[in-house]
């Protein structure tokens, strides 16, 4: 039980998931929290993981923190998307361990799923068939965090949880065009291509300002901004998006995500996952009679045949509910009160055709979502002009 004084660390605070959770604990009046920024601790180095461990002795992990990035910089880097992630994982789930850490909640990814893998997909559908290769060495590192949860919970007897989000959006979201995500980044080129379009300079410049594309800000020409605009698809009152507009893609807003994790944390066990009393012979072994015997060794759940074999543990997060980009950028135009035109490249790639997961056991667990794509939008352009 996690009580309002224990110690929780969340690592990876000030993203876009990490910074929720750290306001939703907080907002259930969870106060004792720890964080590092990335220049205080670096997650990838095992000696100064264990110095941290060490002295703040946290009760409970949120392992919120990755090495993460959009399609290009998975293919660019994929030797860094698998090692950083990996050294991260291992480093925190281990010292986790080793210093009595009663509960671990590991964030992963929706891209752990095969890229064919059937729809809406199951937390089963795991490892069933070849991953979408374009992110392949970061689906893999995931997979390898929620094994390292699975394996410890039927080894150690330990209470790690994975939960796997599906695309999310929200305050703190990367605008930067060069490497967000598709609903950020349609939401700043919508806004960009109205205020060439109003004649708007001064906004435009402070937007760049904030963010520069490709290393130009609002102090650049206007000819070098039009230039850069257009070469991301923003023109005067008009925006071209890549792709055919037909994929089908859910969306789950950052806060929500924190409050299914925070939900996690607090209320569900392993053992809430794949059972009560299978679990009770795995952690505590089952005594001559059937009883559960509380002194006995703990973990060695694989080498039990009678429990069977024990995976998916995993838990999907999301609203369980799509829409195409076409009809998301409708919506986005509706939003930001935009008169122009958005056209689609079709030359462009699609990525994945659908991408829906099966959010049952999240329900069956206790949580549903709240905020819905439309409100979210609203919520999200609002943040930005902000």
């Amino acid at each position: 039980m996690i009580s309002k004084n224990s110690k929780i660390y969340v690592a990876g605070h000030h993203g876009l998931v990490g910074s929720a959770i750290w306001n939703n604990l907080k907002a259930r009046g969870y106060h004792n929290l720890v964080g590092r920024t990335h220049k205080e601790l670096d997650l990838t180095d095992q000696v100064a993981v264990r110095r941290f461990f060490d002295e703040e002795r946290p009760e409970a992990v949120v392992l919120a923190a990755a090495f993460v990035g959009g399609i290009m910089a998975n293919s660019l880097y994929r030797a860094d998307f698998i090692m950083m992630n990996m050294k991260i994982q291992c480093n925190v789930i281990s010292e986790a361990y080793a210093h009595g850490v009663k509960k671990l909640l590991f964030l992963g990814s929706t891209c752990i799923y095969p890229k064919n893998a059937p729809q809406p997909m199951r937390e089963d559908a795991l490892l069933t068939s070849p991953l979408e290769y374009t992110n392949e060495e970061y689906a893999i590192a995931k997979i390898a965090g929620l094994k390292m949860c699975e394996s410890y919970n039927l080894q150690y007897g330990t209470n790690y949880i994975a939960v796997m989000p599906t695309n999310l959006y929200g305050p703190n979201d990367n605008f930067h065009l060069e490497n967000s995500h598709v609903l950020p980044a349609m939401i700043r080129k919508v806004y960009l291509a109205k205020l060439l379009h109003d004649g708007n300079w001064e906004a435009i410049r402070h937007d760049v300002d904030k963010r520069p594309v490709e290393g130009v800000s609002g102090a650049n020409s206007k000819e070098e901004l039009l230039a850069v605009l257009a070469k991301y698809g923003i023109y005067d009152n008009r925006v071209v998006l890549w792709g055919t507009g037909t994929p089908l893609r859910e969306f789950l807003w950052s806060e929500d995500m924190a409050d299914a994790s925070v939900h996690v944390l607090l209320n569900v066990d392993f053992s809430d996952i794949i059972g009560i009393e299978k679990y009770s012979s795995v952690h505590y072994g089952a005594s001559t009679d059937g009883s559960v015997d509380r002194n006995a060794s703990v973990g060695r759940g694989g080498a039990i045949p009678a429990l069977g074999e024990i995976r998916n543990c995993h838990i999907n997060v999301g609203t369980g509910k799509e829409l195409t980009i076409r009809q998301l950028s409708e919506l986005v135009v509706h939003t930001v009160g935009f008169e122009g035109v958005v056209e689609f490249d079709a030359t462009k790639p699609d990525g994945t055709p659908r991408k829906l997961i099966d959010v049952s056991k999240l329900h069956s667990l206790g949580w549903t979502h709240k905020i819905e794509i439309e409100e979210g939008v609203r919520r999200l352009f609002e943040w930005y002009c902000a």
